[in-house]
């Protein structure tokens, strides 16, 4: 019988999320791997199969958080453009206060990986599309609750939100809080 795992792999996934998430896939080396979780890469690969399915497994965990924390953001108490502009809010803050600037693992996969990996590309577009979701979930709740007009067409309105925040997530590498800020005010406006 093998030797047991000395490691939690949830763990080890989400060291290797935020390492390929700062360095890209291409930049993340299985050596940069093994030092960022603590585990040898003959285990890595004995545990994980290859760098292309840790990979896959941490952009999966991306996505799961990511739900956790909108569907959070976007149920807390508040009007339509309130809950939304916090969400936004909270996305531009996260990496101007981070160490690194890096925008977003799902936006940086489909640019990086979308035109050759059919794979992550759909898992970048299930992404997208889950977001679009929610956010046009809580557009409804506005227009219910009286707080968005009721001529806003919820998808619509969310499609170009989510655009709105592709657009954040890569500008932000770039610009300063005061241009992000004013770009997330007059996204909000069609609210």
């Amino acid at each position: 019988m093998g030797r047991p795992k000395s490691f939690e792999p949830d763990v080890v996934v989400a060291r290797a999320m935020e390492t390929f998430w700062t360095n890209g896939y291409a930049g993340t080396s299985p050596a940069d791997l093994a030092e960022a979780t603590g585990v040898a890469k003959g285990s890595l690969y004995h545990a994980f199969g290859s760098k292309r399915e840790l990979f896959g497994k941490a952009l999966d965990r991306y996505g799961r958080v990511g739900f956790e924390l909108t569907e959070e953001v976007l149920a807390r108490p508040g009007t339509a453009k309130e809950c939304i502009r916090a969400y936004l809010m909270l996305l531009v803050e996260a990496d101007l206060n981070g160490p690194v600037r890096r925008g977003c693992l799902a936006m940086n996969t489909e640019l990086e990986l979308g035109a050759q990996d059919e794979e992550a590309a759909l898992a970048v577009r299930r992404m997208v599309e889950r977001s679009i979701q929610l956010l046009a979930g809580r557009i409804e709740k506005g227009r219910l609750d009286g707080d968005v007009a009721a001529e806003v067409d919820p998808n619509a309105q969310a499609r170009f939100l989510m655009n709105t925040i592709v657009g954040l997530r890569v500008m932000v590498r770039t610009f300063d809080g005061p241009v992000l800020y004013q770009i997330i005010d007059t996204a909000l406006a069609g609210l």
